[in-house]
């Protein structure tokens, strides 16, 4: 499990293999914390760690990531040199500072609208219709990975207030009008549609 609270902002060090894509990581961590077959959120997808080391800066890691991430996700659209945000699973004890996060990207989104207002950016961003029900005005969503609070909803997309340290300290910032990102919707409002849906049935 996860939060949204982004630890890192990370660097594609390499992208390699076809069927089975290899992507190497390089982030601020001390690869002897983490565990070989760790969990790591990438973007919001959770990834397992195949491989490890140390550098003078941090460390570089690999993860392995199937087809069906790609094609789900996209992950398949980072380049060498990518920047992507990462966040290590939540231990037990730690503080619950976002909202609980699974690290399974339930479709992507697209950014309609970026505009500012005084220092915080404001985004339109519409999700596949699949997703609509499950956003709410001031619930939470998860985008690339960034808990967030939704600010307003309409029948197609939903607003986003970004503040200036989160654009700065995530790939949020450097989001524009086009661009794809990975959308996880509230685990708790996933759950409240689907009781729903059976109390319907009864």
């Amino acid at each position: 499990m996860f939060t949204g609270i982004v630890t890192a902002k990370g660097r594609v060090r390499s992208i390699s293999g076809t069927d089975v894509v290899r992507f190497e990581i390089e982030a601020p961590y001390d690869a002897d914390g983490i565990a070989m077959g760790a969990s790591i959120a990438h973007g919001g997808a959770c990834l397992t760690v195949v491989e490890k080391e140390n550098t003078d800066t941090g460390c570089w890691y690999a993860v392995e990531v199937s087809p069906e991430t790609l094609r789900l996700t996209t992950l398949g659209e980072l380049k060498q040199g990518s920047a992507v945000n990462l966040e290590r699973a939540l231990a037990i004890g730690e503080e619950l500072g976002g909202h609980l996060v699974t690290g399974h990207v339930d479709g992507v989104g697209e950014v309609e609208n970026r505009r500012m207002e005084g220092d915080w950016i404001v985004f339109t961003v519409k999700p596949p219709a699949a997703l609509n029900k499950f956003i709410a005005k001031k619930g939470s969503i998860t985008v690339d990975g960034v808990s967030l609070t939704v600010n307003d909803v309409t029948e197609t997309s939903f607003d986003l207030m970004i503040i200036p340290h989160t654009a700065e300290v995530t790939t949020l910032g450097q989001l524009q009008a086009g661009h794809r990102v990975n959308l996880e919707v509230d685990l708790m409002a996933r759950y409240a549609a689907r009781l729903t849906e059976f109390s319907k049935d009864a």
